[in-house]
């Protein structure tokens, strides 16, 4: 099958350009001048549009297996896919968690057979004996939360949390021997607890107070579990990458351990950007709870994703019901944490390059390139010949309003909610196949691929 991307401009080479993109079967066979593409193609107009490299998601929640409740690996590949995202990585935190090699091979059957976009999986690396096996079955990277839940045992069930400085200093020891990289979510349980039940004593268990609990002490939590991170990184020579990337310490630490040689790489998410604020807080509670980002941290990470300090965009995709985040008025402690977002995400991506906020090579980078690139996903994160026909086409100047009728995850519901932005996914193409068109999902499940490191599957 031939197809040909005409009419329209396509990103190639930090810029974009008025060229035709030509689809051959699953790879794109060439980028070439305007109307000299194969005459028996078929034709997609691209009038008016911009082709980017399909989007990289390396950190989305796909609750399946345990919590299909919440999602499942089809509603969430068709809100991938409506976001134009190509490939996600899901996390370990399901039932049963994600620690051994049987655990992953009954995950990566699921993925095989119900996603409609291609697809990777983080296990946990909690288990020592079990981190040689799961790297051999395909994996990028592994997944290390800092963090257990109190009050309840949901997201962060204690099961996969790895606290104590030995434990991460082996981790990260036989991680390195993989070479592959460890995903943490950095966090400094000791002085959580603390904090929390300062307000516990007061009797604040108010959205607020959750918020302010995460970001005290202008976000030591953050700050502390970070540091210790990049120094085991540095004694282990394991490749390190730091998720939730909020705080302005966090940024110079990164400077700076990677002027040391330290190979660290980071992610924020849409939250931080477009909910963290104590308004947002204050306006629908624990539905926009991820975590309370202060001012001036969040200009300083909108900062640090323009200069590459951060390296990716992830949307850290976290569905809950609204029963689950309902209870938050009352005890936001009771609430699971976590806010969706792999669908609206690109869409508020342009509307901040239209502020002037991100350019949009740097905005290509962060989604698409950057992810693939780290990760070592070689035939994604680029419209280059021989590569994987991922494609998304953008009108970066269509205006329209974020609706809870929109959304293709299982829970109905989105932060985003009557927020209007100018710019829209209008076609996301996976492998050559179209997944979403004209406002519809087209994509069937058990079209996506195990996207391995080096190349395809």
């Amino acid at each position: 099958m031939k197809r040909v991307v005409t009419g329209g401009d396509v990103f190639v080479d930090g810029a974009a350009r008025r060229l035709d993109l030509i689809l051959e079967g699953e790879s794109i066979a060439g980028v070439v001048t305007p109307g000299s593409g194969p005459s028996d193609a078929e034709q997609i107009d691209a009038t008016g549009l911009v082709a980017i490299p399909g989007g990289v998601d390396v950190h989305v929640h796909t609750r399946e297996p345990g919590y299909t409740h919440k999602e499942d690996l089809v509603t969430l590949s068709r809100a991938a896919a409506a976001g134009g995202y190509t490939t996600i990585f899901g996390m370990p935190n399901l039932d049963p968690p994600t620690m051994t090699g049987a655990d992953l091979d009954a995950v990566l059957a699921l993925y095989d057979e119900k996603c409609i976009v291609d697809y990777n999986h983080n296990p946990a690396a909690k288990l020592i004996e079990e981190i040689p096996g799961l790297a051999e079955r395909g994996i990028a990277a592994y997944k290390i939360y800092m963090v257990v839940d109190t009050g309840r045992t949901y997201p962060h069930p204690a099961a996969i949390g790895v606290h104590d400085h030995g434990e991460l200093l082996r981790a990260m020891e036989a991680v390195a021997k993989t070479g592959l990289r460890l995903m943490v979510h950095p966090h400094d349980q000791a002085i959580m607890d603390v904090v929390e039940q300062e307000y516990w004593a007061n009797g604040d268990r108010s959205p607020a107070a959750y918020g302010k609990t995460l970001a005290t002490g202008d976000g030591i939590i953050w700050d502390s579990a970070t540091a210790t991170l990049l120094r085991l990184a540095e004694a282990t020579g394991c490749k390190l990458h730091i998720v939730h990337a909020q705080t302005i310490r966090q940024i110079e630490m990164f400077k700076q351990a990677r002027a040391r040689g330290v190979d660290v790489t980071a992610e924020t998410n849409h939250w931080a950007l477009f909910l963290g604020r104590m308004s947002d807080i204050e306006e629908q509670g624990s539905y926009v709870l991820s975590y309370y980002v202060p001012d001036h941290h969040r200009e300083a990470v909108w900062g640090a994703m323009a200069d590459g300090t951060i390296n990716m965009l992830s949307s850290d995709h976290a569905p809950h019901t609204r029963e689950e985040k309902e209870v938050g008025w009352t005890d936001a402690w009771a609430a699971h944490t976590g806010t969706p977002g792999i669908q609206e995400q690109l869409p508020l991506m342009i509307n901040a390059m239209h502020e002037g906020r991100i350019t949009l090579d740097r905005l290509v980078d962060l989604v698409s390139t950057a992810p693939a690139r780290v990760f070592g996903l070689t035939t994604k994160g680029t419209l280059a010949p021989g590569n994987d026909a991922d494609v998304t086409l953008l009108d970066l100047n269509k205006e329209w309003t974020i609706t809870n009728a929109g959304v293709e995850s299982k829970i109905g519901w989105t932060p985003y909610d009557g927020r209007t932005v100018k710019g829209a996914v209008l076609r996301t193409i996976v492998r050559g196949t179209d997944v979403y068109a004209d406002g519809q999902v087209v994509g069937k499940p058990g079209h996506g691929r195990h996207a391995k490191v080096g190349g395809r599957s």
